[in-house]
């Protein structure tokens, strides 16, 4: 069991606010023209630790936000928030793209652009600093953001692990 599957959260426990990502167009070419649906990219979250991503597909924009919320929903991960920062540096990556995420001192705010903004602002992340390396694909970044995200260690879990303080952690 790997600890993704450990800090999974259930939907309807809590309150969740939803950021649009993205929205394309997609056109299927038909014998009788083009056919035009939308895809949406939606990210999930409680703003005190708990984020999710989805991705939905439909002929309406309306529509395919829904699914993309109702999708979001199912793939809910608790990210340890420390002093609205994050305990340690990350990396993550998903196919061509590739993100450094960085704890940062109280007042630093969201440094990140686009996708990884709506990520880090969902989850409740206040203070960071951020870098998105490679792809600038939304679909990638969002994902790479996530796997960053899920490999994070929650100091208490730390210290208990290696029998130490959560000072000591800190300090060394």
């Amino acid at each position: 069991m790997s600890t993704t599957d450990i800090r999974r959260v259930k939907a309807s426990e809590i309150e969740l606010k939803d950021r649009l990502v993205s929205v394309q167009r997609v056109a299927k070419v038909t014998k009788g023209g083009r056919t035009f649906s939308f895809s949406a990219i939606v990210v999930v979250g409680d703003e005190q630790g708990i984020v999710g991503y989805g991705l939905g597909k439909a002929k309406e924009v309306s529509e395919a936000i829904a699914k993309g919320i109702d999708d979001a929903k199912k793939s809910l991960i608790k990210v340890p928030v420390f002093k609205g920062t994050i305990p340690h540096e990350a990396e993550g990556k998903f196919g061509g793209g590739l993100v450094f995420i960085k704890p940062a001192t109280h007042g630093t705010g969201v440094i990140a652009g686009g996708a990884m903004r709506a990520v880090l602002e969902s989850a409740g992340i206040t203070d960071v600093l951020a870098k998105s390396k490679g792809s600038s694909n939304p679909h990638n970044v969002v994902k790479a953001t996530m796997a960053a995200l899920g490999a994070l260690r929650d100091p208490h879990t730390v210290s208990q692990h290696r029998s130490v303080s959560v000072s000591k952690v800190f300090n060394g």
